[in-house]
């Protein structure tokens, strides 16, 4: 191996929780094509938005990578948080930041694999889902149809939506109700309640 030239499971990066029983915790980040984490100041603005429903929610994390919106969620007191990712070593590095958090099996599990495939076998309603997925694979459209006829959200529950700023023209359920928004030029974030 050349010498400055890290393996690419090994962690490159960190995410920080900001806010509730982990606040400040810094969290290692896998070295994984075509991840970014959520920014602290995003991820401040979102969990703003979200204060009235993380505590005690049931939340998916649709496209986990480096689950920082889940831990978030789980720092602020959320039940659960089952967190859904494809690669092998985002997987890897979501299981040691669970064991370095020591969070139980009941308060958070990882479903590997394709969440288009995933989806639909979900046999629970989640109060909270967050969809961040990778930028230009056009995955926003299929999962928002698949949470909705697999009816994977909750009564008055909410669903967080990023996308690149150019694929912001996805359509949601007739029943979702844009409750927040926050365009640049680069991203978009919506949080949706039905």
């Amino acid at each position: 191996m050349k010498r400055g030239v890290k393996p690419s499971n090994q962690p490159t990066g960190a995410i920080r929780i900001i806010s509730g029983r982990w606040r400040g915790t810094k969290l290692p980040v896998a070295n994984v094509a075509g991840l970014r984490p959520t920014t602290d100041r995003n991820k401040e603005t979102l969990f703003n938005w979200l204060m009235p429903y993380v505590n005690s929610a049931n939340c998916l994390d649709v496209f986990a990578g480096s689950g920082g919106l889940g831990f978030e969620a789980l720092s602020r007191y959320a039940s659960s948080v089952t967190f859904i990712e494809l690669d092998k070593g985002a997987i890897a590095n979501l299981q040691q930041n669970l064991q370095k958090l020591k969070v139980s099996s009941e308060q958070a599990s990882i479903v590997a694999g394709n969440a288009l495939q995933i989806l639909p076998s979900l046999n629970k309603q989640f109060d909270l889902i967050f969809l961040d997925p990778p930028f230009h694979k056009n995955l926003l459209p299929p999962v928002i149809k698949l949470i909705n006829e697999h009816n994977l959200l909750a009564k008055d529950g909410v669903v967080y939506l990023e996308s690149e700023s150019q694929a912001a023209d996805y359509v949601v359920p007739n029943n979702w109700q844009l409750l927040k928004e926050r365009q640049g030029s680069q991203l978009c974030s919506r949080l949706y309640r039905i």
